[in-house]
């Protein structure tokens, strides 16, 4: 792990190959130690997956920058429209001049057409982007966790799940990846303030995840983790029907 900013506290790790989580710890009135992760993709064609909040753009940026030249930056990618997943958009299409939003088609159409100074590239659920030797895959998860526009990204080569909100853990001060138990604390997490939508279609839309297999989970909260991917998953899904 590389400390970017020593007054956040900033870091970066590689959490699979060619693949680096971006975390800066805070701490939040009422929810006490808590992260804000970002995940890069070095490649021919980089891709960031989250900006941060427009208020952590400098630190993110430096961050960025001490893996790879920030006006290489190709896509700016995010799973829902919400502060900390694009709320610096806009800051990182001028800092990054060939860069375009990536999201899915729900969110071009209610909001990122409108919102972004340049139009973004839509995906299609299931449609598959190559980035070089990485490739990404967007699924639609309307309502999972939350928001009509939710969707996450797969990178096929290294079986990372850029998860999103999904497994989101407390606290500040946590390992970049673990193969510890994540559910258990995630579960406590949601249960002290409930951002799930409990959609009908959750376990379905889960065991498509699954069904991936990934050995990687790219957490935006909390630490990133390492181990069968789909087993976790599948426990999430009878954790949340429960």
């Amino acid at each position: 792990m590389t400390i970017t900013n020593s007054q956040s506290g900033t870091n970066v790790h590689e959490v699979a190959e060619g693949i680096y989580r971006i975390n800066t710890p805070v701490v939040i009135e009422g929810a006490g130690g808590f992260s804000f992760n970002q995940y890069l993709i070095t490649d021919d064609e980089p891709l960031l997956f989250h900006t941060g909040l427009r208020k952590l753009f400098p630190l993110v940026r430096e961050a960025v920058a001490s893996v790879m030249p920030v006006k290489n930056l190709r896509y700016v990618a995010f799973s829902h429209v919400e502060a900390d997943e694009c709320g610096s958009l806009n800051q990182w299409l001028a800092s990054a001049p060939q860069s375009v939003p990536l999201c899915g088609t729900v969110a071009a159409m209610v909001s990122i057409s409108d919102l972004a100074d340049r139009p973004p590239r839509a995906l299609a659920d299931g449609e598959l982007l190559a980035l070089g030797k990485h490739r990404v895959r967007w699924f639609d998860t309307p309502h999972l966790p939350h928001a009509w526009e939710c969707g996450f990204l797969t990178e096929e080569r290294t079986a990372t799940l850029l998860c999103g909100d999904l497994l989101s853990q407390g606290g500040a001060k946590l390992p970049p990846v673990t193969e510890s138990d994540i559910l258990g604390p995630s579960e406590a997490f949601r249960h002290q303030m409930d951002y799930f939508s409990h959609t009908s279609s959750a376990s379905v839309m889960i065991e498509r995840l699954a069904s991936t297999n990934p050995t990687t989970l790219a957490c935006m909260h909390g630490s990133a983790w390492r181990g069968d991917g789909a087993k976790l998953l599948r426990a999430l899904a009878g954790a949340l029907s429960a």
